[in-house]
């Protein structure tokens, strides 16, 4: 009887063991999806008809050029970098999250870029700003301008003026690498 018991105790202590093993599994790898599905990489913005548009998903944001609308949204009045309409244009399986949206958590801050970010931000003076930091991003939304740029007259897709925005680091070097993420981007030569 001694021995049935102490072969049900061990049996039972293998099995929560092995059950903690398997939990523990389960949430590495969940952490290693989630970390796998972070969108930190590129962030677009566009000054459209007095609201604030921010996409973190090419393809919708492409979309939205075309169309002038989105499918999916999350909309913050007064919520803009100038208290304009702020519009998060989502994807559909974003669609349906109250967290976790890589455009919102960039935007507000609660998501670091990734090291090979790019940004393209529209404004309403038909100048296209392409970014390849965050920061320099954040920098030109809150001022409207950059003190360090790169110009491109009529070099757009629709013709406009290209600003590739630079900063202290990079400012006496002419952007090739991000010219050329930009026309890569953009379906240009």
């Amino acid at each position: 009887m001694k021995k049935l018991i102490a072969s049900v105790v061990v049996t039972g202590a293998m099995i929560a063991l092995t059950g903690c093993h398997t939990h523990q599994m389960k949430q590495e790898e969940t952490k290693s999806a989630a970390a796998a599905q972070v969108n930190n990489d590129d962030l677009y913005e566009v000054m459209h008809e007095g609201r604030y548009y921010v996409f973190d998903d090419y393809k919708t944001y492409q979309s939205f050029l075309t169309v002038g609308e989105t499918s999916y949204r999350k909309v913050f009045i007064a919520g803009g970098p100038h208290g304009e309409t702020l519009v998060y244009g989502l994807t559909g399986k974003d669609k349906k999250k109250t967290s976790g949206i890589a455009s919102i958590d960039m935007f507000n801050g609660k998501l670091e870029a990734a090291d090979e970010f790019y940004g393209e931000m529209r404004g309403e003076d038909g100048r296209l700003y392409v970014f390849s930091t965050l920061e320099d991003m954040e920098d030109v939304r809150l001022v409207g301008e950059a003190p360090y740029r790169f110009t491109q007259i009529a070099a757009g897709p629709q013709g406009q003026t290209v600003v590739f925005v630079l900063n202290k680091s990079n400012k006496k070097k002419q952007p090739v690498d991000l010219i050329a993420k930009f026309k890569s981007m953009n379906g240009m030569k």
